[in-house]
């Protein structure tokens, strides 16, 4: 990819692709249900083909229909190689919940990269359920069926990982409670009361009832992908002139912790508020060119935006005064380490910094040189850096950008529609 900046005046709507949790816990509540299901808007990119390809091997059964998935799952069979999972740790962490209720034995693997993402938080409370995980990391083999309910603390706070163990826990016996530190994203604790699922919760804890009748069907119109949004935000509000607006995205509240930092920092955003899906509140978010001012970001927020630091870092250059991120420690351990990676990147560009173990200070507004650069093998980071091409004083190329794919394959499209330079 390449980005001629500086950028003048974005303007435009953009329809965002499904949102990739939401697309990954409605697919597969899906496929434990035996009734058919139709799911609108599924996310279509390299990290829900790895969950789809991954459930056929299971035998669910899933077609296209007039642009919808039709699935129809049930008892999952033997599959008879393993189960690749790509890049996507989400695919591996819940399907590990699941397969873990399953009597069967599935080996899970995947690209070098995922393989480097750890898998413990998930296998050790799988284990004390009674599944059989023979590694922390992938690829690991999985033997489930006969899981018992557990009461269990979350070592730090994640969506995936309680996903993981709610998915384990609709199969097994008796009650699990699952307790976290802190407010995480809550898609499934949303979908699974939905589908009518005894499930009692709050921003810390969870509790779930499984019930001797199968799962019922699923049927959703997924919402845009607030994570792809922060981009085009964050495109609107660098670049002078600008005005986007982004129809029937997801603005769960556990969510959109990049939306109240920018208005924080003085960002021209607005919400508007106009339904809901499979429990999910939807809305119109446009953005327009501001003027911002530096924040500290940390606490429970960083779990609000955790996606979004990429994008943010980078908008962090061009506020005024002194940005400060901390208890993102958490992003070390994402597709790259998403703190060394990007600034290293940025680094490339000009832009002066002082890294910590769990963040990063930036003292703003600074312009950026037009680079060569790398984007890690992570999406959010190629995508980020071209909003950082985009306010660069003339071409900037990144290298092996089309890992975009993984999330958001019109990326690139997207953004000349607006008015971009990008080829």
């Amino acid at each position: 990819m390449k980005v001629t900046g500086p950028a003048t005046q974005l303007l435009g709507e953009v329809q965002l692709p499904g949102d990739k949790s939401i697309s990954h816990r409605a697919l597969l509540h899906a496929a434990l249900s035996p009734e058919e299901s139709r799911l609108n808007n599924i996310l279509r990119a390299g990290v829900t083909t790895a969950m789809i390809d991954c459930l056929r091997q299971l035998g669910v059964h899933i077609q296209e229909t007039d642009g919808d998935l039709i699935v129809r799952g049930g008892k999952w069979i033997q599959p008879n190689k393993p189960l690749n999972c790509g890049n996507s740790a989400t695919t591996m962490r819940l399907l590990m919940g699941a397969l873990a209720g399953q009597p069967i034995t599935a080996e899970l693997t995947g690209t070098k990269g995922l393989q480097r993402r750890p898998m413990g938080r998930v296998a050790r409370p799988l284990r004390e359920m009674g599944a059989s995980i023979s590694s922390d990391n992938a690829p690991l083999v999985i033997k489930g069926g006969n899981l018992y309910g557990i009461i269990h603390h979350l070592e730090v706070a994640s969506a995936q990982v309680k996903a993981a163990l709610l998915l384990a826990a609709l199969q097994a016996e008796g009650e699990s409670t699952i307790y976290q530190p802190g407010p995480s994203r809550d898609h499934s604790e949303r979908m699974l009361c939905e589908l009518g699922v005894k499930l009692n919760h709050d921003n810390l804890m969870v509790t779930i009832k499984p019930s001797e009748k199968s799962l019922a069907a699923t049927n959703i119109s997924i919402p845009g992908d607030c994570s792809s949004a922060a981009f085009l935000i964050a495109s609107a509000v660098l670049v002078p002139g600008s005005k986007i607006t982004l129809r029937d995205v997801g603005i769960n509240s556990t969510r959109t912790g990049i939306l109240d930092v920018l208005t924080s920092m003085g960002a021209d955003i607005s919400v508007l508020h106009h339904g809901e899906s499979g429990g999910e509140p939807i809305g119109d978010i446009i953005a327009k060119h501001s003027k911002l001012k530096s924040i500290t970001v940390h606490g429970d927020t960083v779990i609000r935006m955790i996606d979004e630091f990429p994008v943010f870092t980078v908008i962090a250059t061009q506020s005024e005064g002194k940005t400060t991120v901390k208890d993102a420690a958490e992003l070390r351990i994402k597709e790259s380490d998403r703190i060394s990676s990007l600034l290293g990147e940025l680094r490339k560009m000009g832009i002066v910094f002082t890294e910590h173990t769990d963040g990063y200070t930036i003292l703003g507004p600074q312009v950026l040189s037009p680079a060569k650069l790398e984007s890690h093998g992570d999406h959010r980071m190629a995508m980020s850096l071209a909003i950082a091409g985009m306010i660069a004083q003339g071409d900037t190329e990144i290298m092996h950008s089309d890992v975009v794919d993984e999330s958001y394959p019109e990326y690139t499209q997207t953004l000349r529609k607006l008015g971009a330079k990008v080829v």
